[in-house]
């Protein structure tokens, strides 16, 4: 059994932490909250209110709307030993002191219940008289806040004038943080460890012990903007003798994401996401649909990135992107009536790079093939076309470059021949074509070809024909038959059935 383990975040070490590791924090230690003003100035606090006022006067004309200079929000912690820290918010601000002003008030409410704290600082009447015109800044360090709270701070004078205002939102860091996680008791109280047994498509969690605590929830979820259930959440009570849940899944996909949590009001739930940096599994949900011939993909995954037709000139080849057919990939993408060639394959951008699909190369789908021929006209070749039913097809001829696209000549444009009857490989015939053999014979020229009756189309082509010694008939790779359409051809002759249908030796064919 091939068994990975891994943890949802430091889980095992945390209890022989000491404290000492606090004044290192990257989140800053506070050993006391309070109040503080720039040097020069005499400040005091006023009680807290938690009702937030909204009544404002008139600013006089003499004080400029920008008296607020800045607003600065951070997170402390406050930690005591063996208790584990506390968060708070830290509010900087600063601004021009006017004759009018007495002082400023912070207020920080949480968007999630609405409950509002507000602090305020005045400056005495002495300070206000001497320090008119210069720069007051006030550091409020006593907003008591919570692990992964959403809140929304407003700034304000003292009196407030209307209008005089700065607001910020602010997102307090959750337990992924590292110094947070280490060091808040809800975070490492909370966290559980897991393994994944890629052999039987299990993740076994181990859920942490609690003597005494709540029971515990531990699910599976598909990560996109809230975490979706994936089977039902497993409840893991106290007095259970095995703390270890098995958690079946049936892909591992990047956004495949456990959760755990306490049974406890609010509770903080961990995540953690075991194969996050694994993208190969989204791009294998191509479907094709016989019906209406379309092709479609859709992600099992939130994906930035762009999805697009493109076709393979041969094995191991670039694919090259179709024109009209880039799509974003945040949702279902299809294609319909698409050409069921081998060469035809979907390509997936994103920012960590792109992968290429190619539905049709498998067995069951059949294709039409192209070959060319000496003609009964003289110094002509024929392109021949060869389907189970009719279709339509065009031909140009192209000069290969070092650099992609080629150097492609206008289309070369026939009528239909009547559809093929019979077995398709006595009378497969639909459609053909007569090229200038002096043009079509040029070194690094491709004769491209490709159906018109379908929205997209993967072209054939044949490459470096050696028509000095050609014999009768030529072809390009055989590939299986099928596909459903019209024909076009050129000349309005049959072809001569008595030809052989094997290639002859003097056509290197890519195609």
């Amino acid at each position: 059994m091939h068994v990975g383990r891994m943890l949802a975040g430091p889980a095992v070490m945390f209890l022989s932490l000491t404290w000492s590791t606090c004044p290192g924090l990257a989140i800053p230690q506070i050993t006391e909250c309070g109040l503080s003003c720039s040097q020069g100035f005499t400040c005091k606090s006023r009680v807290n209110r938690n009702i937030f006022n909204n009544f404002c006067r008139q600013p006089p004309t003499s004080m400029s709307p920008l008296v607020l200079e800045a607003l600065k929000l951070s997170t402390a912690m406050k930690c005591a030993p063996h208790n584990g820290c506390s968060l708070l918010l830290r509010v900087q601000a600063s601004l021009v002191l006017h004759e009018s002003l007495r002082g400023l008030e912070a207020c920080s409410m949480n968007l999630d219940t609405q409950e509002t704290q507000c602090q305020s600082v005045r400056v005495s009447r002495a300070s206000r008289r001497l320090q008119v015109g210069r720069q007051l800044q006030v550091h409020f360090d006593c907003f008591e806040v919570s692990v992964a709270q959403s809140l929304y701070v407003t700034l304000r004078t003292v009196p407030h004038f209307c209008g005089v205002q700065l607001d910020r939102q602010y997102h307090v860091e959750d337990c992924r943080d590292e110094d947070v996680g280490r060091n808040v008791p809800v975070c490492f109280a909370e966290k559980f460890s897991y393994w994944v047994d890629r052999s039987h498509k299990v993740i076994l969690v181990q859920v942490p012990e609690a003597p005494g605590g709540p029971d515990y929830y531990v699910r599976l979820c598909l990560k996109w903007f809230t975490c979706e259930d994936v089977g039902a959440p497993v409840r893991v009570t106290v007095n259970r003798i095995s703390r270890t849940v098995s958690l079946p899944y049936s892909q591992e996909l990047p956004c495949l994401c456990l959760e755990g949590w306490s049974a406890t009001p609010d509770a903080v739930r961990m995540q953690a996401c075991p194969f996050e940096d694994e993208t190969e599994a989204l791009w294998d949900a191509v479907h094709y649909h016989p019906g209406d011939q379309a092709l479609s993909w859709e992600p099992a995954c939130p994906v930035s990135g762009h999805v697009s037709l493109c076709w393979r000139p041969g094995p191991g080849a670039l694919c090259h992107t179709l024109e009209h057919s880039s799509r974003p990939a945040h949702g279902r993408v299809q294609y319909p009536r698409v050409d069921t060639q081998p060469q035809l394959c979907l390509k997936f951008s994103t920012s960590r790079g792109f992968w290429v699909r190619c539905p049709f190369q498998e067995q069951g789908f059949q294709a039409w093939k192209m070959t060319a021929q000496p003609a009964a006209s003289q110094g002509h070749l024929r392109v021949t076309f060869f389907s189970p039913s009719a279709a339509r097809f065009q031909v140009q001829l192209c000069h290969q470059r070092k650099t992609w696209p080629s150097a492609c000549r206008p289309v070369l444009r026939a009528t239909a021949l009547p559809p093929a009857s019979g077995d398709f490989m006595a009378d497969p015939a639909v459609a053909f074509v007569d090229i200038p053999r002096d043009e079509a014979c040029v070194p690094n020229t491709c004769i491209q070809g490709w159906r018109t009756d379908v929205h997209f189309s993967a072209p054939q082509q044949l490459c470096d024909l050696q028509c000095s010694e050609c014999p009768r008939w030529v072809s390009g790779p055989r590939a299986g038959v099928g596909g459903s359409a019209h024909s076009w051809a050129s000349g309005g002759q049959r072809l001569d059935s008595n030809l052989s249908s094997e290639p002859g030796p003097c056509l290197p064919l890519s195609g």
